[in-house]
């Protein structure tokens, strides 16, 4: 899909289209309320994860027929976008750094986490499918919405606008799982957070959909090995995890700016993206 087709996108129809496909597995969910044995959740969940793939497929379909459905899942692995390599720092480490102040902070504070981390043997396996996942989330959040969101307003006014439409989504997953209030107030700022996060590698990669979903997938298959990532949820204690990836978001408004989140503020003259 090239620039000019991203930016005649339809994207409040991709946020209808988004909802009207998720909002039958969510009755599924409410009939036959069956959960995963790993963070209780709904397994209908898994199949809600294909509907920003679907929707924005679909709509790519009526703007450009199968050659921009082609277009658009071959971003999928377009790597090659990525040319300033040193960017992959950040979508490889900065989670995992994340999770390991979190695992510090909670032992400081005497919070229960394990004192001994053993790295499973399915890592790599788990990575795949987390990989998979982002892939089917993110074609259609940064793939096809992310352009024409951000033509019609500042990158920052668009995560926003992104993240809290993605984070209401949750929602009924969320009510399933029982989850208490202030857990639930954490996990929509935690999504919206992610959004400004996302969007600020896309924007500095040459606009890598690979980057989101390498990134998505790092993310989630690090809350599932690192101890005390995932335990927060169950300890209620996700104000630590949440809130280090929430001021992460908040630093990067600030050094790469709220308008595009790709001109770094102490740059050298004529350098706009920082990690150089």
């Amino acid at each position: 899909m090239n620039n000019s087709t991203a930016l005649k996108g339809s994207p409040y129809l991709f946020f209808v289209l988004v909802y009207a496909i998720s909002i039958p597995f969510w009755v599924l969910n409410t009939i036959f309320p069956i959960k995963l044995p790993v963070d209780n959740l709904p397994v209908t969940d898994i199949a809600a994860t294909f509907a920003p793939t679907i929707a924005a497929l679909i709509l790519v379909y009526r703007e450009e027929k199968l050659f921009g459905v082609r277009k658009l899942l071959g971003r999928t692995f377009d790597y090659k976008r990525i040319t300033r390599k040193i960017w992959y720092i950040p979508i490889i480490f900065l989670m995992p750094l994340i999770y390991v102040l979190t695992y510090w902070i909670m032992r400081l504070v005497g919070l229960p986490v394990p004192t001994v981390w053993h790295l499973p043997l399915l890592t790599p396996f788990i990575f795949g499918l987390f990989f998979f996942a982002a892939a089917l989330e993110e074609i259609g959040y940064t793939g096809y919405v992310t352009d024409p969101m951000q033509a019609l307003y500042s990158a920052l006014a668009a995560c926003l606008i992104i993240g809290s439409i993605h984070a209401i989504w949750h929602w009924p997953s969320m009510i399933s799982m029982g989850m208490a209030p202030g857990l639930f107030i954490w996990g929509s700022i935690l999504t919206v957070s992610f959004r400004i996060l996302t969007v600020w590698l896309y924007n500095n990669t040459g606009n890598s959909v690979f980057a989101a979903i390498l990134f998505h997938a790092v993310t989630n298959t690090g809350r599932s090995v690192f101890p005390g990532s995932r335990s927060a949820l169950e300890l209620g204690d996700a104000a630590i995890a949440y809130g280090l990836i929430t001021i992460t978001a908040m630093i990067v408004v600030f050094l790469w700016g709220p308008e595009t989140l790709a001109r770094f503020r102490y740059g050298r003259k004529g350098q706009s993206h920082g990690l150089d």
